[in-house]
C-alpha cells in the first residue's frame, strides 16, 4: 500500500455515520471530559487554598450535626458524609465536614476549641463541665 492511496485508514468506521451522530457524539464526550476537568480543577484549588490558609484555633459551641449518605444501591454499599456546625463567639457560624469517629464523638451543645484550616476540620478540644 502506498502512501497516496485512498484508504480512510483508523477513522474509516465514521465515513458512513450521519452528520448529526459525529456532532452529538463529540458534545457528548466534551461535556464528560469537560466535567471531570472541572471536578479536577476545583479539588486541587480547594487543597491549595486550605492549604494556604492559616491554622486557627476559636472557642466555639456545636449547635447542629447531620449525614449525607449516598449510593447504596442493590450491590452497591452507601457512603455517608458528615457535617456538624460550629458557632463561634461573635454569633458567625461554619460547617465543617469531619470523619465519622469524630462526629460520634461529638455532641450539640458542646462547647470547646476548635482548630481548622480553611475549609479542613483539624481538632475539637472539648471543655470539661
Amino acid at each position: 500500500m502506498n502512501r497516496f492511496s485512498n484508504d480512510p485508514g483508523f477513522f474509516g468506521f465514521m465515513a458512513g455515520v450521519p452528520l448529526f451522530f459525529k456532532l452529538f457524539g463529540g458534545l457528548v464526550l466534551t461535556l464528560v471530559i469537560g466535567g471531570f476537568l472541572y471536578v479536577i480543577i476545583r479539588g486541587v484549588s480547594t487543597w491549595s487554598s486550605n492549604n494556604a490558609s492559616e491554622l486557627l484555633t476559636r472557642t466555639a459551641v456545636i449547635v447542629d450535626k447531620r449525614t449525607e449518605v449516598w449510593g447504596g444501591s442493590r450491590d452497591s454499599s452507601a457512603s455517608t458524609n458528615y457535617y456538624i456546625t460550629f458557632e463561634f463567639e461573635d454569633q458567625s457560624r461554619m460547617e465543617l465536614p469531619v470523619r465519622g469517629d469524630k462526629y460520634g464523638l461529638m455532641v450539640v451543645g458542646d462547647r470547646g476549641n476548635l482548630t481548622y484550616q480553611g475549609t479542613r476540620f483539624k481538632d475539637f478540644d472539648r471543655f470539661t463541665r
